[in-house]
C-alpha cells in the first residue's frame, strides 16, 4: 500500500471504543503511527501527542507506550519512515529514461511531490523539532540517505548533493511561502511540475 492510501486510510480514524483488544498482533502498532500522521498532517505538530495519537486510534492513552516509550521516540519513528518512503520515491523516479537533466528533472520532482503530499512530515524530518537527532544514529543514516539515492542515480556524489540542495532548498522556500510557485492559489499539487521546469532549466547545461 503507498504511503498515499496509508494515509487516506489514516484520516478516516479508527472506530471510537475499538480498544486494545481490536488490534491483531502487529497491528496496534501500525494503528498508532497511521493516527500519528493523520494529526500531523491535518492538525499540527503541536496536537501530536500520546495521548492525541491513543484517542485518535481509540485506545487506551498507556497503549502507545507499548512500542514508543516517549513523544520522541514517536516523532523519531515518524521520520525515519518518511526517509524511507522519500527515497523510495527518488529511487523509483531515477528509473526513468532520459538525458542526465531529464533524470534531474524527474527526480526532483518526485521530491517535491512528497514534500506536497506531506508538507508537515516534511518539515518534521528536516526541521528542528527533534533537537536531540544525533542520539538516534538510525536517522541520520536515514537522512544521509537521501544524498546518497540521488548521487547514485546520477553516478556521481557530488551533483547528487547539488541537486538534492537544490530541490530541499526550493521545497522549504516554497513551504515557508517565501516564494509563490503557484501554491498560494493553485495549491501544492502544483509544485512538481514546476520544481521540474525550474530543475531542468537549472541543470540543463550538457557537462563534459
Amino acid at each position: 500500500m503507498s504511503y498515499e492510501r496509508d494515509f487516506a486510510a489514516a484520516s478516516k480514524g479508527i472506530p471510537k471504543g475499538a480498544g486494545d483488544r481490536g488490534y491483531h498482533h502487529g497491528d496496534l502498532r501500525n494503528g498508532l503511527l497511521q493516527a500519528a500522521r493523520a494529526i500531523l498532517e491535518e492538525e499540527s505538530l503541536s496536537a501530536l501527542t500520546l495521548r492525541a495519537v491513543a484517542r485518535k486510534a481509540g485506545v487506551s492513552h498507556a497503549a502507545p507506550y507499548r512500542h514508543f516509550s516517549s513523544h520522541e521516540a514517536l516523532l523519531v519513528e515518524l521520520s525515519t519512515e518518511g526517509f524511507d518512503e522519500l527515497r523510495a520515491a527518488i529511487g523509483d523516479a531515477a528509473k526513468a529514461q532520459g538525458s542526465e537533466a531529464d533524470k534531474i528533472a524527474t527526480i526532483g520532482a518526485a521530491y517535491m511531490r512528497f514534500v506536497a503530499q506531506r508538507p508537515a512530515l516534511a518539515r518534521l524530518m528536516f526541521g528542528g523539532q527533534l533537537p536531540n537527532r544525533d542520539q538516534f544514529p538510525a536517522l541520520e543514516q536515514k537522512a544521509d540517505s537521501i544524498g546518497a539515492e540521488i548521487g547514485a542515480a546520477l553516478h556521481d556524489t557530488a551533483l547528487g548533493l547539488a541537486v538534492w540542495s537544490a530541490v530541499h532548498g526550493l521545497a522549504m522556500l516554497v513551504l515557508e511561502n517565501v516564494i509563490d510557485l503557484g501554491q498560494r492559489r493553485s495549491g501544492l499539487h502544483v509544485l512538481p511540475a514546476r520544481a521540474e521546469i525550474i530543475l531542468r532549466s537549472l541543470f540543463a547545461t550538457q557537462r563534459e
